[in-house]
C-alpha cells in the first residue's frame, strides 16, 4: 500500500468529548471518510459520562506546553516533520509528514510519550489522559495538506504559543 504524503491526526483528552456530544464524534458505526458523525444524543452522552471513573482531563497551560514540546521532539526523533500542530485544552491536532505506514501507531506513540512527560513532571496521575482512539486522515495531495494545515493553524481560535506552524511542505 502506498504511503500518503502526510497524516492529519487528532485525539482528545479523556472524558472531554463523549459520544452523543452535540459537537459530534466517531464510533465504530460512524467511522468512514465523508460520512456523518455520531448524532447528538443527550442520553448517550450522560451514559458515557456515567461510565467514567475519573473527572475529564483538561490540559492546563503548563500541560499544553509539555505536550507541545514532547510531540515536536518525538516527531524529530522519528524522522517525521511536523507541518502543523495545535495543542488545545481538550484535544490535539497534528499534521505530520512521515514515512510510517501505520498512523494509528504514530498517534499512540505521541500520546504515550506525552503522558509519560506529564507524569514525569507530576502533572498527571494514574488515570487516563487521552481517549483510547485517534482520528486519522490520510493526506494524498498538496491541496489536502494545505487544507489540513489551514484548519489546524487558523480555524481553532487565535494562534497562541501552543500552535506550531512547523516546516513548510
Amino acid at each position: 500500500m502506498p504511503v500518503p504524503l502526510a497524516y492529519f491526526l487528532t485525539w482528545t483528552t479523556a472524558g472531554t468529548w463523549l459520544h452523543g456530544d452535540p459537537r459530534g464524534s466517531v464510533d465504530h458505526e460512524h467511522n468512514r471518510f465523508r460520512h456523518e458523525c455520531v448524532p447528538p444524543n443527550p442520553t448517550r452522552a450522560r451514559f458515557e459520562h456515567q461510565l467514567r471513573s475519573a473527572p475529564p482531563f483538561v490540559l492546563s497551560m503548563q500541560q499544553r506546553r509539555i505536550v507541545r514540546d514532547t510531540i515536536v521532539d518525538h516527531a524529530t526523533f522519528r524522522s517525521s516533520r511536523v507541518l502543523a500542530l495545535n495543542v488545545r485544552t481538550n484535544h490535539v491536532h497534528l499534521v505530520l509528514a512521515s514515512a510510517a505506514p501505520d498512523p494509528g501507531d504514530l498517534a499512540g506513540r505521541f500520546k504515550a510519550r506525552a503522558t509519560r512527560a506529564l507524569r514525569d513532571a507530576g502533572l498527571a496521575g494514574p488515570d487516563a489522559v487521552w481517549t483510547s482512539r485517534s482520528s486519522t486522515r490520510y493526506l494524498w495531495d498538496a491541496a489536502s495538506i494545505e487544507a489540513a494545515i489551514r484548519y489546524v493553524l487558523d480555524e481553532q481560535g487565535p494562534r497562541d504559543e501552543f500552535v506550531v506552524p512547523g516546516e513548510p511542505f
